[in-house]
């Protein structure tokens, strides 16, 4: 019998961690600049809480026997458990709260899907305790100080407003609504079109599904559209922000702001408890798009899990590690091989153990803390130099029983074969 990972999940071998930990480590540099501090909450969770906002489909939750008669899941995203902790654990913290995390999440697969994957891996953030136009901008200027940091040439930002979007789609029939919903989410022009609705509702369909592009043509054709004052004070927000987006985004102040950014009124996430801006970090290349983080503010999220139905506003985006990894992958800026060791102590007899063991613990104490391994015995000096060759270990050294050592280098002409 071969034994071989659940479907759904894989294991990371020594190279893949390494350029995982790449990606992580330049996303933890940004986080931690911004004045985030990483959050670890727990792999599982009751499943009345992961469906508290209406945003998880039970059917996509891994799902644990009972236990004390409780249902319980593995997490399939993080911002329901921190929004749990931070008006629990955390309700006497000053706010805002900013929390960053990095860790796995589960989903289960669907049935027929593209992918089998259960198991991902995510980096994030959320802003807790601060709504405004500031905090919305500040959460997505750190989307794009992370993407930068991570290298990353060709990108997009697609920002929307579910609050907007939903008010807009407030005027078709209720029987009608979530159909129409879910089109413009698909962008499917032909379902729209093919639903029963007057003329003058399938052309609101229509604009609303057309809504996407460059800010200000959006924003244009948004004021040929008749607004209440609420819909309006939204646009107006959204102007705001666009607007302070464009004019904060520029790392260097010779260059003109990147036309990286597109307004996108049809993007409606699956996540329920959106409120106010949303926003997906996509990937543009040759090969086609990809996905790499979404986004979005909860207002009202926080009020769920609060003993007495206090809320706090909150906003906040995950990072797909998977997906960066993809798109990192051909740029070779990741690491090609996992680090090697400095030295190579071997003991040249039974004797000489205790004094391999102790000189190889004097290396490790020095002060430029160098990698140490030991030369576990079995093997002759031949096999013990092929080992150092394919390790690319630099240095060996040769402990005799009395504690003296003699040192080679690895030749370089073998560390390059």
């Amino acid at each position: 019998m071969v034994y071989q990972p659940p479907a759904g999940a894989r294991d990371l071998l020594p190279l893949d961690v390494a350029q995982k930990r790449w990606i992580e480590d330049r996303l933890q540099q940004v986080f931690q600049r911004w004045g985030y501090h990483r959050i670890i909450t727990s792999t599982l969770e009751r499943l009345d809480t992961l469906m508290a906002g209406g945003a998880i489909q039970r059917s996509t939750v891994l799902q644990l026997q009972e236990a004390d008669d409780e249902q319980l899941g593995l997490r399939p995203e993080l911002t329901a458990s921190i929004a749990r902790t931070a008006v629990t654990r955390m309700a006497g913290s000053t706010h805002p709260l900013r929390l960053y995390y990095n860790a796995n999440v589960f989903r289960r697969a669907s049935e027929g899907g593209y992918s089998r994957q259960q198991e991902f891996y995510q980096a994030g953030v959320e802003l807790v305790g601060a709504g405004g136009l500031l905090a919305d901008a500040e959460v997505l200027l750190l989307v794009l100080d992370c993407l930068r940091n991570l290298g990353l040439q060709q990108w997009s930002v697609i920002l929307g407003e579910a609050g907007l979007t939903r008010s807009l789609l407030s005027i078709f029939p209720t029987a009608l609504r979530d159909k129409v919903r879910q089109a413009i989410a698909r962008l499917d022009r032909l379902t729209l079109e093919a639903l029963p609705m007057s003329p003058a509702l399938r052309e609101r369909a229509m604009l609303l599904l057309d809504l996407r592009g460059r800010p200000a043509d959006v924003l244009q054709r948004l004021a040929t559209i008749d607004l209440d004052a609420s819909q309006q004070e939204a646009v107006n927000n959204l102007k705001s922000l666009v607007d302070l987006l464009q004019t904060s985004d520029r790392p260097d102040p010779a260059v003109p702001p990147a036309d990286n950014l597109i307004l996108d009124l049809s993007l409606i996430r699956t996540l329920d408890y959106y409120t106010g801006v949303v926003f997906e970090v996509v990937s543009t290349s040759t090969t086609g798009q990809q996905v790499l983080g979404q986004g979005g503010r909860y207002d009202q999220l926080l009020g769920l899990y609060h003993p007495e139905g206090q809320t706090h506003p909150g906003i906040g985006f995950a990072l797909q590690i998977e997906h960066l990894h993809q798109v990192l992958l051909p740029t070779g800026q990741l690491p090609q091989q996992t680090t090697t060791s400095d030295w190579l102590i071997v003991p040249d007899s039974p004797q000489a153990y205790t004094a391999a063991l102790a000189h190889a613990q004097t290396l490790r104490d020095s002060p430029t803390a160098p990698t140490v391994e030991l030369d576990l015995g079995g093997r002759d000096a031949a096999a013990i130099h092929e080992y150092a060759r394919r390790r690319r270990i630099a240095q060996v050294a040769w402990v005799k029983p009395d504690g003296k050592t003699v040192t080679e280098p690895v030749s370089q002409q073998l560390q390059s074969d």
